[in-house]
């Protein structure tokens, strides 16, 4: 090695080294440069992750915008993309213009920042007449950076952002509902209700005993009298109505909601055997007597109720699969307005522990058990509140308005498990 040599080079530079009055401006030029990059690169990062974070918010609203357009407006794959375009590349060119664009270059960007999307749409089936909708929105933006960042990643910095968002139609579930019913002699009885501008014969507990003394010389002969009051039948008619006209609303085409009703007074009457639609079982109600007789017994009205939507017998699982409902609801609505007193006055034990059994069963197998108590004795409130699957599915009026509202709101909460909405 020329030590020499060596040391002739090093003597200078030690000496800079060791000369305290001009380094601060030496390492100031030799560290400056790399100090102002590394800040240079600090801001464009902080930039870059400011931008990310707008974007993917932006491509966000763009996915559920379209996806829920999909399921709820019913528009077409290319609709939905379109719609994604457009809210995205409004909100981008909203955030990156400066004010002083022309209108021409306002629609250029728009246009640039459509043509840096990719959206692909994805559709399956949701049950037997839902979908489901994916919708992805994938974007790109070239961030333009300063010269120091430049050296690592070149004049621009690319960011990519993606957003999928799902959405559902609605898929059906269908329904089938017994209806069990009293129509025994109290049902002939008045309520509260007052017919405007009519007189008829108003029987009560008190006269029942003369409805059939036709002498008009006897003076247990009962006289039409105003006012009028509305019976117990007429508002159960009217009630079950109600009920109908809120399930046919939920199915306009009677694929969904499958009906059938019975009555009983001491004996069970010949049913409405269950079917589509409401039509066949309101033509049943409406039927019923207008001055019914006869005492109370729910028990064969509750077991023929059973017998059709249990869940052994495949009838109704049948019946709802062949219109496409993969699952249905099972629904008896027991209605009474006395106690279980067979064919007398008096209450009857055995018959009332009869019912509850009844209804145990229903509950066991999986039916959901709605109970209306109209004007009844205690005894009555006491065994249909037992028999309703829960205290909201348990109702007392006592006039026939609350009636109606008590059928109309079983109508409304049976319809509800029609529809299964799925975000």
């Amino acid at each position: 090695m020329d030590w020499a040599g060596a040391m002739k080079i090093s003597l200078p530079f030690s000496r800079l080294l060791n000369d305290r009055g001009g380094n601060f401006g030496i390492i100031t030029a030799i560290v400056a440069p790399l100090a102002f990059g590394a800040a240079g690169i600090a801001i464009d990062i902080t930039q870059a992750m400011q931008i990310k974070a707008e974007l993917q918010a932006m491509a966000d609203s763009a996915s559920l915008a379209a996806s829920k357009a999909m399921s709820e407006d019913d528009l077409t794959p290319a609709q939905a993309k379109e719609r994604a375009e457009k809210i995205y590349a409004g909100q981008m060119v909203n955030y990156l213009k400066t004010g002083k664009e022309t209108d021409a270059e306002i629609d250029e960007m728009i246009a640039a920042q459509k043509a840096a999307l990719k959206i692909t749409i994805a559709e399956a089936a949701n049950g037997s007449r839902g979908k489901t909708y994916t919708i992805t929105v994938a974007s790109t933006y070239q961030m333009p950076v300063n010269a120091m960042t430049g050296l690592i990643t070149g004049s621009n910095m690319n960011l990519a952002t993606s957003s999928t968002a799902a959405s559902a139609t609605e898929s059906t579930n269908g329904i089938s509902m017994y209806l069990a019913l009293d129509r025994s002699g109290s049902m002939s009885f008045k309520t509260s209700t007052v017919i405007k501008n009519a007189s008829c014969v108003n029987y009560t507990e008190n006269n029942w005993g003369n409805k059939n003394v036709t002498n008009t010389r006897d003076s247990r002969y009962i006289w039409p009298e105003k006012p009028c009051y509305v019976r117990k039948i007429d508002a159960l008619k009217t009630a079950a109505g109600s009920m109908f006209t809120a399930l046919n609303t939920a199915d306009k085409n009677s694929n969904l909601v499958r009906v059938g009703a019975v009555s009983y007074t001491d004996e069970t009457q010949s049913a409405s055997s269950i079917d589509w639609g409401t039509s066949k079982a309101a033509k049943y109600v409406s039927n019923l007597p207008s001055i019914p007789e006869g005492g109370t017994d729910a028990n064969g009205a509750m077991t023929a109720a059973i017998n059709a939507l249990k869940s052994s017998n495949s009838t109704e699982k049948d019946a709802h699969s062949k219109k496409g409902n993969n699952s249905f609801s099972r629904f008896i609505v027991l209605m009474t307005d006395g106690k279980m007193t067979g064919y007398s006055a008096n209450f009857n034990y055995n018959l009332d522990q009869g019912v509850r059994a009844k209804c145990d069963a229903a509950k066991k197998d999986g039916i959901q058990v709605y109970t209306v108590a109209f004007m009844a004795p205690s005894e009555g409130k006491s065994l249909l509140n037992y028999c309703a699957t829960d205290s909201s599915y348990y109702y007392e009026p006592d006039d026939m308005e609350d009636l109606v509202k008590a059928f109309g709101e079983i109508a409304e909460k049976a319809a509800k498990a029609t529809t299964r909405l799925t975000n």
